[in-house]
């Protein structure tokens, strides 16, 4: 069932215009700010790739007490953590691009014609970064998730998606956590993975000294995370969080996060207990102190699906923490520093460029770090590239708040919505 178009004919092509500062809540941009920090602090191991790997194939096994620290985290708290949280954040912003165009007047039919070209546009936009610096860009891959869950989903009822939302978990057990449930009672924890294959950072083309071979293997690592990874996780039931987002934004969960406290702690205690207990057996496995068969350990082995489907679970987490923070903080905002406010409303204008702030990490990182650019990466470590991750998001968050206080969009934005709305 879909939702009925009630506007007359005159109004079918109608587009609202952009949102204006006083119509933002905090917690949505909020949190696509954060994000951007997770997401650079994520991306920074396959930048180091003359460090020795483990059977993981993505964190290095060597370094100082400081950068097996750092590892430690980044597989607890970090890697395969973020993406559902991009996914909930990107599901959350279609449904709230579709629902304040119809609100406004426009039709049901040229609202999903805004998403549909929209989610092209981001398929080329992210192929085109994949190609020229950052094989494992996740633009693409989002953008043709959200092609065919838009088409899809986002005028169905609320029961339909229920339903929906349903049939995704049963895929994800099934798929996903079954088979590492499977060996555990079998006792065969090994039986999953290969140790033995192909290092998943060297994908990345980082290592690589001639830029077009580079630049090969990057086209064809993209083009496989677009064509291949997206269709297997609508088979998967991977699409799962990008539904939940679908669902929260009809309830305005983030924009009023005062409504649906019970919920987001919930959320957050849970979601983010049950990410990091997930990711803590093979964030002990890489460190020594949890001795398993290096299959176990390996991209398709059995901790690191148990990472990867916990992981969901962190990012909502993730989420519902941020919205409950913003609720916090504008609840109190009379008593905050101004330095207190300056620095949230950074990070939300990071949140507002999240687009343009992605592709700029690249920018950045790839022709400094890369073995085909000035190959800085083969110098860093762990805890060193995390520092410098950190230190380009900081510089992001400088340069979208200069863009903020001029009242202007991010260029990548400020093109997306030209091509979307054709204006």
């Amino acid at each position: 069932m879909t939702r009925t178009d009630t506007h007359s004919a005159p109004k079918a092509s109608l587009q609202r215009g952009a949102v204006q500062g006083r119509e933002r809540a905090p917690a949505p941009d909020l949190a696509r700010g954060m994000m951007l920090l997770l997401i650079v602090l994520s991306n920074t191991a396959f930048h180091l790739w003359a460090a020795r790997h483990g059977p993981s194939g993505w964190q290095p096994v060597d370094g100082t007490w400081a950068d097996r620290a750092v590892q430690f985290t980044m597989i607890t708290v970090l890697d395969l953590r973020v993406y559902p949280l991009f996914a909930f954040l990107f599901g959350y912003g279609m449904t709230q691009l579709y629902l304040r165009q119809t609100e406004a007047g426009t039709s049901e039919r040229a609202a999903v014609g805004i998403l549909r070209r929209r989610s092209l546009w981001l398929i080329v936009i992210g192929l085109s970064h994949a190609t020229l610096l950052m094989a494992g860009d996740i633009v693409g891959y989002y953008g043709l998730l959200s092609l065919v869950l838009g088409w899809l989903f986002v005028r169905r009822s609320d029961r339909a998606l229920k339903w929906w939302i349903g049939i995704a978990a049963a895929q994800l057990v099934l798929f996903t956590a079954l088979p590492v449930v499977t060996a555990l009672l079998q006792g065969e924890l090994g039986s999953l993975g290969d140790s033995g294959a192909e290092a998943g950072f060297e994908a990345y083309a980082s290592g690589e000294e001639n830029a077009l071979a580079a630049l090969g293997t990057r086209l064809t690592t993209g083009l496989f995370i677009t064509f291949v990874g997206a269709p297997l996780a609508l088979v998967g039931g991977g699409y799962l969080v990008f539904l939940l987002g679908f669902w929260a934004a009809r309830r305005r969960i983030l924009e009023e996060p005062g409504r649906h406290l019970r919920l987001l702690r919930r959320t957050a205690v849970i979601g983010i207990a049950v990410g990091w207990l997930g990711g803590l057996p093979a964030a002990l496995a890489h460190v020594g102190a949890l001795k398993v068969p290096d299959d176990a350990q390996s991209e398709e082995g059995a901790l690191t699906i148990l990472r990867d489907f916990t992981g969901n679970a962190a990012g909502i987490g993730y989420v519902a923490a941020v919205a409950l923070f913003a609720h916090w903080w504008t609840q109190r905002s009379g008593r905050h520093s101004r330095w207190g406010a300056t620095a949230v409303t950074a990070v939300s204008a990071v949140g507002k460029r999240s687009l343009s702030c992605y592709l700029a990490h690249s920018l950045i990182f790839s022709p400094l770090l890369a073995a085909w650019g000035l190959g800085l990466g083969e110098h860093l470590t762990s805890a060193t590239m995390a520092a410098f991750a950190v230190g380009v998001w900081l510089l992001t968050v400088a340069g979208a708040y200069a863009l903020e206080r001029a009242g202007r969009r991010g260029p990548a934005e400020t093109v997306l919505r030209r091509l979307a709305y054709r204006a």
